[in-house]
């Protein structure tokens, strides 16, 4: 049995001022983790909006913060290669005393590689980039050197100190829902397996096929916690039902989104029921 946990996330466009608002208030309210995404220009259909860089963000929130555990909810591993990305990573986590939460997917907003110039190529071709670079991560946080001479990566002889606060490594999430290769990767490599939504009879399913690929790597599957992502209505009554429903398939990782015109308002209101979601909603655990 896992604990049930509690994230907030400001995903979308927002001032400093508002970022520095959600994060206080997770870090001051009691939830166990807070969250950022990693996006290089808006999304649904305004690309101008102001977006912040994510891990400079994260950087951010290590020092704004004492208590709470960060991270961002996916890193698109297509827009950084592994070696700066984990030498980012053990930056986050040394300044935050060791609270980060490394979370990553293969990356799927087509308009943002466009404008770029990163190669963005099929849903297989981005699942072979994350296939490739979690090796290569987990390596650099981990050996004295890493060599790896893949298809998409080439690393001879790296070096990369200091290694993490947290040994061997912070804690990986793998976010996604593909079914035959990024939930296979999650059975290879996740502490968390993080659904982005979907029904409860989905993330049921999906659970039930990283279950099986764990089978198939030799690895139990109660390891591996479940989370998702839940929108935070108007009305935060609806939570305890929603939220319900997604623990009794399994999931314990709660991460609560926060939007809209205010969402410093929102994550207050959440804040403020939130000892009540903990003692209310059962828990069905892995």
């Amino acid at each position: 049995m896992h604990p049930l946990r509690f994230g907030l996330k400001l995903s979308q466009a927002a001032t400093i001022d508002v970022l520095r608002d959600v994060w206080r208030i997770a870090d001051d309210g009691g939830f166990d983790h807070c969250w950022n995404m990693d996006h290089l220009a808006g999304l649904g259909g305004d690309d101008s909006v102001d977006i912040f860089e994510a891990w400079t963000l994260l950087a951010g929130m290590a020092v704004a913060t004492t208590r709470v555990r960060i991270g961002c909810s996916v890193t698109g591993n297509t827009y950084r290669h592994p070696g700066l990305l984990a030498k980012a990573a053990v930056t986050v986590d040394h300044l935050s005393g060791g609270r980060l939460e490394f979370g990553i997917g293969a990356g799927w907003a087509e308009n943002e590689h466009t404008m770029m110039g990163l190669p963005f190529g099929t849903v297989g071709d981005r699942a072979d980039r994350l296939a490739e670079a979690l090796p290569i991560l987990r390596s650099l946080w981990t050996e004295d050197r890493t060599t790896a001479h893949g298809t998409h990566y080439d690393l001879t002889d790296a070096v990369a100190e200091p290694k993490p606060v947290q040994r061997p490594h912070p804690p990986i999430w793998i976010g996604g829902t593909g079914r035959r290769r990024t939930l296979r990767t999650a059975a290879e490599h996740a502490a968390v397996w993080n659904a982005p939504g979907g029904e409860p009879e989905l993330v049921a399913e999906l659970s039930g096929v990283l279950d099986g690929h764990c089978a198939a790597v030799g690895r139990d599957p109660a390891e591996i916690r479940r989370s998702v992502q839940v929108r935070v209505p108007d009305d935060v009554a609806a939570l305890p039902a929603q939220i319900a429903a997604y623990t009794e398939v399994g999931v314990t990782e709660i991460i609560l989104i926060v939007a809209g015109d205010d969402p410093a308002g929102a994550a207050h209101r959440v804040a403020e029921i939130l000892p009540d979601l903990r003692s209310d909603v059962p828990t069905g655990g892995n």
